[in-house]
């Protein structure tokens, strides 16, 4: 059986029987949107395995700086702490001796240390074991705990002075026990200048400030 062509096919399409000719559109352009796509999923997930091995050979570099970084800034940090934990010198008790065959050198060293801030304890001569035997500027001698605190600030007065300290002292005073090379405590200037280094050091003072 045939049939006459239908109106507006152009005469393109015969239609015969009772089957008609299904109309699809070309799947060239669908077809090459997919192959693109899966071209850039494959190359991403190859670039992706690629920086994995890298950071399992280099053993995340950049991870463990950042952790070194942070580590050394936390040390720095209690560094400074530590550091700037040390008495004033308004809470430091002095005890001034004089080793020396000079007269007098205890009570002028004593007034001179009480207008800088410092609390004055005993003042006289040095007991037997150091009279005479202080060849150099003086001794300072304070219990084991002041190794660290007080010492430290009262050696800025007397730079060149020997430090000692004694397990079974009590108390928390120090001894400025005065030697024979002694003439005067440092200038006020210079022991101002190195309290503030003490308190507050030069280093750390005059790099630049960065964030940890």
């Amino acid at each position: 059986m045939s049939m006459l062509t239908p109106p507006g096919m152009g005469g393109k399409y015969r239609i015969t029987g009772d089957k008609y000719p299904r109309m699809r559109p070309p799947r060239r352009r669908a077809r090459l949107v997919a192959a693109v796509v899966a071209s850039v999923a494959v190359i991403g997930l190859v670039g992706w395995g690629t920086l994995q091995l890298i950071d399992v050979f280099t053993g995340g570099g950049k991870k463990s700086t950042a952790s070194g970084t942070k580590t050394e800034c936390r040390t720095k940090a209690a560094a400074a702490a530590r550091v700037k934990d040390v008495p004033a010198p308004g809470g430091i008790t002095v005890n001034v001796y004089n080793a020396t065959a000079r007269s007098g050198l205890a009570k002028k060293t004593a007034d001179e240390l009480k207008k800088r801030g410092f609390k004055i304890g005993e003042v006289g001569n040095a007991a037997k074991e150091f009279d005479k035997k202080i060849k150099g500027t003086g001794m300072l001698l304070g219990p084991v705990t002041a190794q660290d605190t007080s010492l430290p600030v009262l050696a800025t007065q007397l730079a060149d002075a020997e430090r000692r300290t004694d397990a079974g002292r009590k108390g928390v005073a120090l001894d400025l026990i005065i030697g024979d090379a002694f003439k005067e405590l440092a200038k006020p200037a210079a022991a101002q200048q190195a309290l503030t280094a003490l308190t507050a050091p030069a280093d750390s003072a005059d790099r630049p400030k960065k964030a940890c």
